[in-house]
């Protein structure tokens, strides 16, 4: 193995994703290995920078689809600007309704009314599921 080539075992243990993933996110077009040798196969180690891209849009919300947009078609991340600044928004309207949600379960949870139905806003937690 060329000294600028990583076996899939290496990049599995420098990226912790497992090689079923990296086998299918190759099927997928996201990586792309450079050869095998034998049945295993060997990458550029640009493929840590392609996993760490996919790993932060994952975490982020976006779809295995949404995420191939992220590279331009020689395999470099290109992260497309308009797509991370709409997930941003997307995520601000998340954190503000999971910071609501998170308000009102503690309120329910130190609430004085003699039962949790009684609470008017538990009620209203459960008005919003």
């Amino acid at each position: 193995m060329d000294k600028t080539e990583i076996g899939i075992g290496e990049v599995v243990r420098r990226s912790g994703v497992p090689a079923s993933t990296l086998r299918y996110y190759e099927e997928r077009g996201l990586i792309a290995s450079v050869r095998r040798q034998g049945l295993t196969r060997v990458f550029a180690p640009a493929v840590l920078e392609q996993l760490a891209l996919i790993a932060v849009c994952r975490t982020a919300g976006f779809s295995l689809d949404e995420i191939t947009l992220m590279f331009s078609p020689d395999g470099r991340p290109s992260p497309n600007r308009a797509m991370l600044a709409a997930k941003a928004d997307e995520l601000d309207v998340t954190i503000q309704k999971l910071a609501s949600m998170r308000d009102e379960l503690r309120h329910a949870a130190a609430c004085p009314a003699p039962t949790h139905m009684e609470c008017p806003t538990f009620r209203r937690v459960l008005g919003q599921a």
